[in-house]
């Protein structure tokens, strides 16, 4: 794996709301961040996204549990754990990463199954999303 990459694995390992100040240093200015809940252009909307997740969740960590690189592009998969209103949490995902010359993320883009792993802990709404899943399944 490219050097590069190990760095912005480790920083991703390791973020915290201090290490947070240190995000140029991964994204580049004009980088675009996409994940099922938002699509944003430029390193201060990426900053309020983890910044927001600093605070609306407790204890978040990434472990990056794989990553398979070719030159300039990466794809990552990772377990995202934290913490909800005291429940123990974790979303399994993987995310797409390209870099620019300087090795900085251009393209950052989250693949996980919102439904599955958010909506369907919603009361109600969880219900519905479970019942409609089993209708679909092939039995």
């Amino acid at each position: 794996m490219k050097p590069r990459f190990e760095e912005i694995i480790r920083w991703f390992e390791s973020l915290t709301p201090a290490s947070l100040t240190a995000i140029a240093s991964c994204y580049a200015l004009e980088a675009r961040f996409k994940d099922p809940f938002n699509d944003v252009r430029g390193l201060p909307a990426i900053e309020r996204i983890y910044q927001h997740m600093f605070d609306t969740l407790e204890q978040p960590r990434f472990v990056v549990e794989s990553c398979i690189a070719e030159a300039e592009r990466a794809f990552v998969v990772w377990r995202f754990e934290f913490g909800l209103r005291g429940r123990a949490m974790v979303i399994r995902g993987g995310s797409q990463l390209e870099l620019d010359a300087q090795g900085l993320i251009v393209l950052h883009h989250d693949y996980w199954d919102a439904a599955e792993q958010v909506y369907e802990h919603v009361p109600v709404l969880g219900t519905i999303l479970r019942l409609i899943k089993r209708r679909l399944a092939y039995e």
